[in-house]
């Protein structure tokens, strides 16, 4: 259990790093090298597939860290990210343009890897029979 709690923990921290990398240099990446080459950068099937991939994973480490340790405040700052980055995803460009898309992608991506990298430490800090 130790060794697939640390990995769905380590692997949904990588993933919400990947979408603030995403996000947040992409853009600035295409816009240097628009000169030399042209990316169609509008398809949104990108973030689709980041949150099919990231949801669930994020979901099963924050839900398995919660039941072990009865500690849910991690999975509620987790979870509160989630919904941040499916709104972002869903409706921050209609409502508040690019940029509302970048905040709540930011916001949304910093609090799932906090929340996980939190339940991660407090696996390891505590002696229980699911985590060592």
């Amino acid at each position: 259990m130790k060794i697939m709690q640390e990995f769905s923990d380590k692997t949904a921290i990588s993933l919400s790093m990947l979408c603030l990398v995403h996000c947040l240099v992409l853009p600035s990446f295409l816009v240097i090298l628009s000169g030399y080459f042209t990316l169609s950068y509008e398809n949104e099937l990108v973030h689709y597939l980041l949150l099919l991939i990231a949801v669930p994973v994020s979901l099963y480490a924050l839900i398995n860290g919660a039941r072990n340790h009865s500690n849910f405040i991690y999975l509620v700052s987790g979870i509160t990210g989630i919904i941040s980055l499916i709104f972002a995803v869903t409706m921050g460009v209609e409502l508040w343009d690019e940029s509302g898309e970048i905040v709540f992608t930011s916001f949304g991506a910093s609090l799932v890897a906090f929340s996980h990298y939190k339940n991660y430490k407090l696996c390891r800090e505590v002696e229980c029979d699911s985590c060592h």
